[in-house]
């Protein structure tokens, strides 16, 4: 594959990878790899990339080439047509929880969330592959696709981001309070509550007087942070309910039921060679590959700054493409990237539990000490995100794209 080391041909059964080169800023990654931090059932689960892993062939290498006689819709025609029927049987087993006998909801929960990793499949493949696809049928189908994950989602993302905030809050409020960047701490307060003090006085500790605010306001950050994300969730399991009810899921749900018997092709695209596949593979790959390159560089990174994080939450989604092609192609995911897809899945989570949080100390009439636990909450996650982000640029094997101007 230009740019790597390539999707390998469909039916080749091995990973092995060229011995490592010295690559330049247009090397590569080998394909796919990294799910998100919550286990999908049946998905692979390949080991984290150590150092020395091999690093991609030189641009201008040639790819292996599909076998003879293996075509296009071979290939990616049982890919969907298997997602397909997991869809449906997710979508069984969740009708099967929901009744009010199953009080606990665990079955109902795994079942959303194989309901949405096919969504999450079939929606990615149609994107990739549009161009051996009837373009019409894949582009409302991953449309719908996307609205139904996405709803679906929600409740889970906001039931994770309370858990991950108060944690934080627990740990926060019994270990030093983290200094302000560019800041050293003061050996001592210059001027206590009841006035100015001497300049032998030695007042409190900075850090002492943090875990005591921090320790007045983190229970009722934490009593806050409950009431909005906890509302927020309850509002998202109502939508997703409503929205599995609704004539357009049942529209969707249809069409994922014809997806599973016959896959709408291109004209012409039957019959085609399997190297069909490669060349919207190749170009997943190259999106990667330039996302990664584009991100902004650690001088320039400010830790306080969301407006940064829309790469590197692009960067996240482009990855996901890309190890959905590489599961097309090959029949198994790439473990490669699985420690940089990691990251990226810590790096947003830590980013919207801090936007919880800002959002949080916004709200009005808040307490001092309220506030102030929340602010020290909203910088410890930023924190998570800068932590993050230095990870995947030590998990992300091939160095040289992360050098590219």
């Amino acid at each position: 594959m230009p740019g790597g080391a390539g999707v390998r041909r469909p039916d080749h059964q091995t990973t092995t990878r060229p011995p490592a080169v010295e690559g330049g800023p247009e090397d590569g990654p080998p394909s796919a790899g990294g799910g998100p931090p919550e286990a999908e059932p049946g998905s692979p689960q390949p080991r984290s990339p150590q150092p020395g892993s091999p690093q991609p062939g030189p641009r201008g290498a040639t790819p292996p080439r599909p076998a003879d006689g293996v075509t296009a819709d071979a290939v990616l025609a049982p890919y969907l047509q298997g997602q397909a029927g997991d869809f449906l049987r997710s979508l069984r087993l969740h009708r099967e929880h929901s009744a009010p006998s199953d009080a606990n909801g665990q079955g109902a929960e795994a079942a959303a969330r194989a309901l949405r990793r096919s969504a999450r499949r079939i929606s990615g493949s149609l994107h990739t592959f549009r161009t051996v696809l009837d373009p019409v049928w894949a582009d409302h189908l991953r449309t719908e696709l996307a609205w139904l994950s996405g709803t679906l989602a929600r409740e889970h993302a906001y039931a994770g981001r309370l858990t991950r905030l108060l944690d934080a809050l627990h740990q926060l409020s019994g270990a030093a309070v983290p200094a302000a960047r560019g800041t050293k701490p003061a050996a001592t307060k210059s001027a206590g509550a009841g006035g100015s003090a001497g300049a032998g006085d030695a007042g409190p500790a900075p850090d002492a007087q943090g875990r005591a605010a921090l320790g007045v306001g983190a229970a009722r950050a934490g009593a806050l942070l409950e009431r909005q994300l906890t509302l927020a969730r309850t509002r998202a399991h109502s939508a997703a309910l409503q929205a599995l009810g609704s004539s357009r899921f049942h529209a969707v749900a249809d069409a994922v039921a014809l997806l599973a018997s016959e896959v709408p092709l291109a004209p012409g695209t039957t019959g085609r060679g399997a190297e069909a596949l490669l060349e919207p593979a190749e170009r997943a790959e190259q999106r990667l590959i330039g996302a990664v390159a584009a991100l902004p560089p650690d001088a320039s990174a400010e830790p306080y700054n969301e407006a940064q994080d829309a790469p590197w939450h692009q960067t996240r989604l482009l990855l996901r493409l890309h190890r959905y092609a590489h599961e097309v192609v090959l029949g198994t995911a790439d473990p490669v990237l699985t420690g940089a897809g990691h990251a990226l899945d810590l790096h947003r989570d830590a980013a919207e539990a801090a936007a919880a949080a800002a959002a949080a100390a916004r709200t009005p009439r808040i307490a001092p000490a309220t506030a102030y636990a929340l602010g020290v909450l909203h910088a410890d996650q930023r924190h998570e995100v800068e932590a993050a982000r230095a990870v995947f640029r030590e998990t992300w094997p091939y160095a040289a794209a992360m050098t590219a101007p």
